[in-house]
């Protein structure tokens, strides 16, 4: 599969302002990527340099082989989808849909064959005599994507596009993109502040911060090894439990600092004495049997879903842990928790690295 986009050591200036920080990124022709973090990470600068809306300071910039660092956005071959839809409240679904070809000078006939193509892709036929006035939010994104199909160009280019809609329909709407792509055959960059979607939607997903790529991969091999603790912190949810650590006197076991200090054993080697932070995920933290479990804790909040309960320890830091189902428990009980100590992410205290096993790195 030939590479589609190739950003190598691109920098973004504005003014003194460094948003983005040698950037090396190959986005494979028909993949899926997200690019997720913060805002102000300059995921959205990343973006809009890909379209052309902002120009590279340093780098090079290549779309399908050919250098794209001063070719203007027009030509670029790229559809770009925004957080507004952007339609022409004057101008029907069909005449919002083509109007990008009539501006070619493509025949109307053609036109409104494309457009009746496309509108069957995306499920609007019933809605191409329709003004935007008279949609619904999740109509109206699908209209601003068929426009930008309509084009078939080389990569679909999202900013944030579901923002402004509801928690249900924000669901609903990332699996119509995500099946969309998939039809089409499409090479999708997609840009998100929300973790979920990112995981949920994409093949492959860059994590930013302050115009650093921190990391990039498959969704689930960031959710498994992050390289840092910040990448650990934001993927996942609820997010990733952080404890104060030091390694054990025997080098096999963990001393974390909840308020007062408790040991596990690990199985595993660490640095005796080395300080570290532990990371440990709410979902991979279950209640003990009485008078059992790694971990002695007074229970603080519970907060129960019916399909799930969230529970929160009164220690310092506190544990949030996930319990499947309903938990009888109630504020104040102390009880034990227990979770694989495979399953516990190490880093490094000052740099904030992921620290791997010393058993593991021989």
């Amino acid at each position: 599969m030939s590479d589609q986009i190739e950003l190598s050591g691109v920098n973004k200036y504005y003014g003194a302002y460094h948003a983005l920080r040698n950037i090396d990124l190959t986005i494979r022709k028909g993949s899926f990527t997200a690019l997720v973090g913060p805002s102000g990470c300059g995921k959205s600068t990343l973006l809009r340099s890909l379209a052309g809306l902002e120009s590279i300071s340093t780098g090079t910039l290549a779309i399908a082989g050919q250098v794209m660092n001063t070719v203007p956005p027009r030509k670029r071959d790229i559809a770009m989808v925004f957080q507004s839809y952007a339609l022409y409240p004057h101008m029907t679904v069909e005449e919002n849909l083509t109007y990008s070809l009539r501006i070619r000078g493509t025949p109307k006939a053609e036109a409104k064959r494309a457009a009746a193509e496309v509108a069957a892709t995306t499920g609007l036929s019933p809605l191409l005599g329709r003004y935007p006035r008279e949609l619904s939010g999740g109509q109206r994104q699908r209209v601003a994507m068929s426009r930008a199909i309509i084009r078939n160009p080389k990569a679909f280019l999202f900013d944030e596009p579901l923002s402004n809609l509801d928690a249900a329909l924000r669901v609903h709407m990332r699996k119509e993109i995500r099946a969309l792509h998939d039809r089409l055959g499409a090479t999708s960059v997609y840009v998100t502040h929300d973790q979920i979607e990112a995981m949920t939607m994409a093949d492959h997903v860059v994590v930013m911060r302050a115009g650093v790529i921190e990391q990039q991969g498959r969704p689930l091999d960031l959710y498994d090894r992050p390289v840092n603790r910040f990448v650990a912190g934001f993927i996942g949810s609820p997010a990733m439990n952080f404890v104060p650590a030091i390694g054990g006197p025997d080098g096999r076991s963990l001393v974390l600092d909840l308020g007062e200090r408790q040991t596990v054993a690990l199985g595993y080697g660490v640095t005796p004495g080395a300080a570290m932070t532990a990371g440990l995920r709410p979902e991979h933290i279950s209640i003990a049997a009485p008078g059992a479990g790694r971990l002695k804790v007074a229970v603080a909040t519970v907060e129960s879903t019916g399909s799930a309960t969230y529970v929160t320890t009164a220690t310092t830091p506190e544990l949030v842990l996930v319990v499947n189902g309903r938990a009888d428990l109630k504020v104040g009980d102390e009880i034990g928790l227990d979770f694989a100590p495979a399953q516990l992410h190490l880093f490094d205290t000052r740099t904030e690295r992921r620290l791997e096993a010393i058993d593991d790195a021989a």
